[in-house]
């Protein structure tokens, strides 16, 4: 690794949305770390959707990264590319950190081939076949980590502690905390639940009856609680009609905050509910347990909201690891598989709780493991905190 002294501008290549940023949060401190005096200028691509805020949303005050250089991803366009390429060759970084998704062998090929073109610089962080792909542990069934596959990548140039909280930090400022308490008014005195149930894939949608049942539910058993939305506007009615029989205070502040006040505001809740999605991946950044309905288009862990607190129900269908964003053929039967009573006695473990089943997870089905089969079982035991009846029959 190059002296950091001799370093004085890095290129770190990355692209996403708001969960991609904040799973490389640990390598983005690492970056940080290993280089403190060097400019530091993100690579990555324009938003191309409403509910997929850019890079900047996310580590804008950071002091993480210093500018943004951005594209759209899959131009073909040769005035963009030059455009593309003038850019980098003016910031003229002295190294460039590739910390991309997992890619083919022949993209990454033509990435490196690319910015070495136009960058001319030491790069750090091309992934080799182990780093293109996440480890399998048979014993907890679980697949790697995507935080952790990056740390890998990056190890030339330090460790990352992934257990450390302080790596996992957004560096939220005093203004952003305080948009945050003023947002939240009266409910900054009250127990807390944050609900994010919106999401931008049809393949990751629990459903709005789900969310409905699941909410009148959580008010009959923790009635002291207050209620706060969080989301894209988009996400508003969504929210509304997921509230209609919440008869404590709450409030909806679905495109009324930044991502990083969004942050702020779960930082206060005592659990966070929804599916998988940016917004539970900024819960799990602030520490906050989160009880999720992840669909199995992943293999199950590698979107896992990171840490021992949560609790993450997934059902490992036959068709488990399609990475669709629109099903259509199966229904989402992963998703929709997934009972608003599971749900709820997934909530009782986080806040009852109970530290035996705490930061487990449910799987049903098969794992696959290198072209073998073995039972995954249950992680825990369902039904122990029953639905009022007239929930249980609504499903």
């Amino acid at each position: 690794m190059p002296r950091a002294s001799s370093v004085r501008k890095v290129l770190i290549y990355r692209l996403g949305s708001l969960g991609d940023m904040v799973v490389a949060l640990p390598c983005f401190h690492l970056i940080a770390q290993a280089f403190p005096e060097a400019e530091r200028v993100l690579l990555t691509n324009f938003p191309v959707h409403s509910k997929a805020p850019a890079a900047a949303a996310v580590l804008r005050n950071s002091d993480l990264v210093h500018g943004y250089i951005g594209y759209h991803v899959g131009t073909r366009n040769i005035g963009e590319l030059a455009r593309l390429a003038w850019r980098i060759r003016s910031f003229n970084p002295d190294i460039v950190i590739y910390l991309m998704p997992v890619r083919p062998a022949k993209d990454v090929i033509r990435d490196r081939r690319f910015l070495k073109l136009v960058g001319g610089a030491r790069i750090f962080g091309i992934p080799g076949e182990e780093e293109r792909k996440h480890a399998f542990d048979p014993k907890s069934g679980r697949y790697e980590a995507e935080a952790s596959r990056l740390a890998r990548s990056l190890s030339a140039l330090g460790d990352v502690n992934l257990e450390d909280r302080g790596n996992w930090s957004l560096n939220l400022t005093v203004e952003e905390k305080g948009a945050a308490a003023v947002a939240l008014g009266p409910l900054m005195r009250k127990p807390l639940v944050v609900c994010g149930p919106g999401t931008k894939m049809q393949a990751k949608d629990w459903g709005q009856e789900n969310w409905r049942a699941l909410l009148t539910w959580f008010h009959s058993r923790y009635p002291d609680f207050g209620l706060a939305f969080i989301g894209a506007v988009e996400d508003s009615d969504v929210c509304e009609y997921a509230a209609r029989d919440w008869a404590g205070p709450r409030i909806n502040l679905c495109g009324k905050l930044t991502p990083r006040e969004s942050a702020a505001v779960i930082e206060h809740a005592r659990v966070f509910l929804g599916p998988d999605s940016g917004p539970m991946h900024l819960a799990a950044s602030v520490g906050t347990p989160c009880v999720a309905a992840f669909s199995a288009r992943a293999m199950p862990g590698t979107w896992f909201p990171y840490g021992h607190q949560h609790q993450v129900i997934y059902h490992q269908t036959s068709c488990y690891g399609c990475h669709l964003e629109t099903c259509i053929a199966e229904a989402r039967r992963c998703l929709t598989s997934i009972t608003v009573q599971e749900m709820a006695d997934a909530v009782c473990r986080v806040l009852d709780g109970d530290s035996k089943s705490t930061g487990r997870f449910r799987i049903t089905g098969t794992v696959l493991s290198t072209g073998t089969q073995r039972p995954a079982g249950s992680k825990y035991i369902t039904g122990r905190h029953r639905l009022p009846s007239d929930i249980r029959d609504s499903k």
